[in-house]
């Protein structure tokens, strides 16, 4: 693996970030969103996310901007508030080469230091690489969520994982 990079991502980011996440959004069922995100909305999310004190990640290689990983709001209501949800999402050119579990490593991390009790992560079915990438970072497995979610024609489960802090 090429020298590896973990920061804070900035709002110079965004539309790398964007891009990225774009890339499983269309024509994969790995993502529950069905039409790619503008630059704005991202831009906009992004500003949402880390006035609230998430922790939004990139990571670079070479310079480049690599993969994404942040957290979020596990629920709404007030007593959830030291759980989070994560996602990391990678530029698919490096997918299986390390940087996944590197990122999310980082993430629960920064979770851990901020306070937080649980992480959690929903991954649709299949994903063996990153159900592997979570349970190398320590996540268990808590429970299928069968067809949860219909995207591209058909109806898609979900694995939900959450790790302690």
């Amino acid at each position: 693996m090429n020298r590896i990079v973990i920061r804070q991502a900035g709002p110079h980011d965004v539309a790398t970030m964007n891009e990225i996440y774009n890339t499983v959004v269309v024509d994969s069922h790995v993502s529950f969103d069905t039409e790619p995100w503008t630059d704005d909305a991202r831009a906009a999310w992004f500003v949402e996310r880390t006035n609230a004190g998430f922790p939004v990640l990139v990571a670079e290689s070479e310079g480049n901007i690599v993969g994404v990983a942040w957290s979020g709001p596990w629920r709404d209501k007030a007593a959830y508030r030291r759980s989070a949800e994560t996602t990391v999402v990678l530029d698919p050119a490096v997918v299986g080469r390390g940087f996944g579990t590197v990122l999310l490593r980082a993430l629960v991390d920064r979770l851990t230091e901020d306070g937080y009790h649980r992480a959690y992560a929903i991954v649709a079915l299949p994903n063996e690489a990153s159900v592997a990438v979570h349970k190398k970072v320590g996540y268990r497995e808590v429970g299928v969520l069968d067809e949860a979610g219909f995207k591209n024609g058909r109806y898609i489960s979900t694995l939900l994982l959450e790790k302690r802090c």
